[in-house]
């Protein structure tokens, strides 16, 4: 069982570590502030808990640790919708504590959820997706959690993909024994001046740093943004791993450690989130979007996948081609065989065509290879413990949750490619453009089986907004309505005005 300490809380001659800015009225509160160090040790061991506690043990741990820790304020709940977008909601604690059966909120508000006819929906706590996160990032006083999303009669909602995702890994290890792992190495960029999206105009971005792969000097603009997410992803219990400039200019990457797969698609969720903090504070924006220049390299989100069993890692095989068993190829060969199809889900904007262009090292080859980078399926090299399939061709801007699930239900319920076709020396290649993935995502049988009617047309209708809001030509520069129009650019009075 989880212990609990109340910790006091620092004071103004002890700052945090990396904090970005105190209230002067900091000395009129008693809120819970956390040094990282023990931040990343109560993660961890939160993380730990959670894969041996059921459901109703960790709930009543943690309802009786928030009834105790009197400098806890508020609970922040996130959730997600289709497209990815993460919300956030605080609840006063008190109020939390006495209204868990019934947390409702307006559905129709969010963009792919319920139409205002029949609009409320619930969330419901997952007690093992708990996160302490540094006072500097989100504020003092406050912990997290991530929700499911239900209908009003407490079913799953189903264009939660979260939700779908929990539910479909939960069967998928009861049934099999089956457990699904990922890491995705997200790429972004650090531009000039807070709310840049928002402000995107004819002049388009401004870079700060000139800088390129691993190349950046301690302490200038690009590696004091890298160096203060790291530290806060380190004591979230991301395990980090490693962290650079990229290639590109103002270019940044952070990568961290294999988890299950919805803790992995949880973690790609706050990535951004600590990213656009930390980008903010310091006066400037981390964007996501996977071409914001031409001419210099777009941003990926490699999706890094693997399947274990009984303790075991399913996708090896020392016998197997390029270290890979049977179920991997079987897996890989389902993905290349619906890679047409599922691509709006890989690549869900406008602006995410313009990266799968193949002199910038851009996945859009529907083909498999151990070297060559421009395979949307690349085979690292590993050993046992570490074999797996790279998925190239995801851009930063996709959901997550949805891109896993995805991935998940073509490998284990897709069609194989034709062995003969697979070795051809004619290489098929992924849209070109939003509109043509959109058309062959509308006209697909087996996504319509794997996410449902519904889900499916209002994903597609979504997507299409967009895409009737930008030229149907890419052309040789970024477009304004690329950035203006894109469903992680908050801008909700320009879409009410258009």
């Amino acid at each position: 069982m989880l212990r609990f300490e109340s910790r006091p809380t620092l004071s103004r001659q002890e700052p945090m570590k990396g904090t970005m800015a105190k209230d002067k009225s900091a000395d009129l509160k008693s809120f819970l502030e956390i040094p990282y160090d023990e931040l990343e040790e109560m993660n961890l061991k939160a993380a730990q808990r959670a894969e041996k506690a059921s459901a109703k043990e960790l709930e009543q741990e943690y309802t009786a640790w928030l009834k105790k820790e009197k400098q806890i304020k508020a609970v922040t709940l996130c959730f997600s919708d289709i497209e990815g977008r993460l919300h956030m909601l605080d609840y006063d604690k008190k109020f939390l504590l006495e209204s868990l059966g019934n947390l409702t909120f307006d559905g129709s508000s969010i963009r792919g959820f319920t139409p205002q006819h029949e609009s409320d929906l619930r969330l419901e706590v997952d007690w093992s997706s708990i996160r302490y996160f540094p006072a500097d990032v989100i504020g003092a006083g406050k912990v997290i959690f991530f929700a499911c999303v239900l209908n009003g009669d407490r079913t799953p909602y189903h264009s939660d993909f979260r939700g779908v995702l929990k539910s479909y890994t939960e069967n998928l290890k009861k049934k099999q024994g089956i457990t699904a792992y990922a890491a995705s190495e997200v790429e972004g960029f650090l531009v000039d001046g807070q709310n840049a999206e928002q402000r995107y105009g004819a002049n388009g971005f401004k870079l700060i740093s000139t800088g390129g792969y691993y190349h950046s000097l301690p302490m200038d603009t690009l590696r004091q943004f890298i160096d203060k997410s790291a530290e806060a992803q380190r004591a979230l219990g991301f395990k980090n791993e490693k962290d650079h400039p990229e290639v590109a200019p103002s270019q940044f990457e952070m990568n961290f450690s294999y988890a299950e797969v919805v803790r992995a698609a949880d973690h790609v969720q706050l990535y951004k989130l600590i990213c656009r903090q930390v980008a903010r504070s310091m006066g400037h924006t981390a964007t996501f979007l996977p071409k914001p220049f031409v001419g210099i390299n777009g941003s990926g989100m490699h999706t890094n996948f693997s399947l274990s069993k009984n303790g075991k890692n399913i996708f090896y095989d020392a016998k197997g081609k390029d270290g890979l068993s049977d179920v991997a190829w079987d897996f890989i060969l389902k993905l290349l065989n619906h890679a047409p199809e599922i691509c709006l889900v890989f690549n869900s904007s406008v602006n995410a065509y313009r990266r799968l262009d193949p002199h910038f090292e851009a996945p859009n080859q529907v083909k498999v290879s151990a070297i060559d980078r421009g395979s949307m399926i690349r085979i690292p090299m590993a050993n046992e413990k570490t074999a797996r399939i790279e998925l190239r061709s995801v851009a930063p801007d996709a959901n997550p949750y949805l891109v896993l699930y995805t991935m998940l239900k073509t490998g284990f319920e897709g069609e194989r490619l034709e062995k003969d076709e697979a070795t051809r020396d004619h290489v098929r290649f992924l849209p070109s453009y939003i509109n043509d993935a959109i058309a062959l995502f509308n006209s697909s049988k087996f996504i319509a089986e794997i996410l449902g009617e519904d889900s499916k047309q209002k994903y597609a209708s979504f997507k299409q907004l967009v895409a009737d809001r930008s030229p149907k030509e890419l052309g040789t520069r970024v477009k304004a309505s690329e950035v203006l129009f894109h469903h992680e650019v908050t801008n909700q009075m320009l879409w009410n005005q258009f």
